[in-house]
């Protein structure tokens, strides 16, 4: 089992980026973590690690003994946390990252009843739009839109964003109503610094797909702050379904070119680490967010360009 210590402090070197920040999570010594790296390349026979002053760096034969050791970690936890935990309660300190426009309008509302169900787990969530390392921020559960590139984790889909286009009647009344893509070119866009896609949004006009290059007059890099200065009369913008229900239902947005603007559904997913899935916390987490939103209740029914309250805006 000293082979699997050695292991495990080898990959929690890699992970945190350095012997300082990994000796803090396996309760050692920096100069401890040092010698467990030593002995695992003596036994092995190679260097793992190139070692300076103020950082390390994987050789050639360090990264393949990660790639492997992490896998085989992995299947250890598996293995151990399936007969530990196996009719367990759910318990402990939950860690969660989320994404700021779902965290806001639909999982805060929602964690309550969570909590009232599973009452010896404890909430720790972390909203921010920057993409979280988990393993190194020692999270359990991340919560994000678009697609999951990173290879290290696991994606169990939630459920689908919907983007439209809106503006509020105040400003449709001052700048008028665009009726085609082309009229954007007269108007204020707010668009999205975080979403490489932002600056173009898609048409499906006269049988043809189209894609119209947006002049922003205002980015921002949060979905929260587009949704506020839209609100506010600034412009038009591109927003998830998911943010703009009670903005539209209170009359504040109005869709615009709901007719021909494509929605391109976006997945919404919860990432985890692997076999993180094991543990009761975790699992009792995924499967309540499939319960309450994979059917996404912030769905708004289909509005046609000529809804009466965009109408009324034109008419002003």
């Amino acid at each position: 089992m000293a082979d699997v210590g050695d292991m495990r402090a080898f990959v929690r070197v890699v992970e945190r980026r350095g012997f300082t920040a990994a000796a803090k999570d396996l309760g050692l010594t920096p100069s401890a973590v040092s010698k467990l790296m030593t002995r695992l390349e003596d036994r092995l026979g190679v260097r793992l690690l190139h070692r300076t002053t103020r950082r390390i760096a994987l050789t050639a034969e360090g990264e393949i003994y990660h790639l492997r050791a992490r896998d085989v970690l992995a299947a250890i936890d598996d293995a151990e946390a399936e007969v530990s935990q196996a009719g367990r309660r759910p318990r402990g300190k939950l860690r969660v990252s989320c994404v700021t426009a779902f965290a806001f309008h639909q999982l805060t509302p929602a964690l309550p009843a969570f909590l009232a169900r599973y009452p010896d787990v404890d909430l720790e969530l972390a909203i921010t739009d920057r993409v979280v390392d988990l393993l190194a921020e020692n999270a359990d559960v991340g919560i994000r839109s678009g697609s999951i590139d990173d290879g290290s984790l696991v994606a169990r889909k939630i459920a689908e964003i919907r983007r439209g286009l809106y503006a509020s009647p105040e400003y449709l009344a001052r700048r008028g109503v665009p009726r085609a893509s082309d009229d954007l070119g007269a108007h204020d866009c707010i668009v999205l610094s975080h979403i490489p896609s932002s600056h173009r949004w898609p048409f499906r006009e006269k049988g043809k797909n189209r894609t119209v290059h947006i002049h922003s007059r205002v980015v921002v890099d949060s979905g929260e702050a587009a949704l506020r200065i839209a609100i506010a009369g600034g412009g038009i913008a591109r927003l998830a379904d998911l943010i703009v229900r009670d903005a539209v239902a209170a009359g504040g947005l109005v869709p615009v070119l709901a007719a021909t603007h494509m929605v391109e559904p976006v997945p919404l997913s919860a990432v985890y680490p692997q076999g993180r899935h094991r543990m009761p916390k975790v699992r009792a987490f995924l499967d309540f967010l499939v319960e309450r939103f994979s059917h996404a209740p912030w769905r708004l029914a289909a509005v046609s360009q000529d809804a009466p309250a965009l109408a009324r805006a034109a008419e002003c």
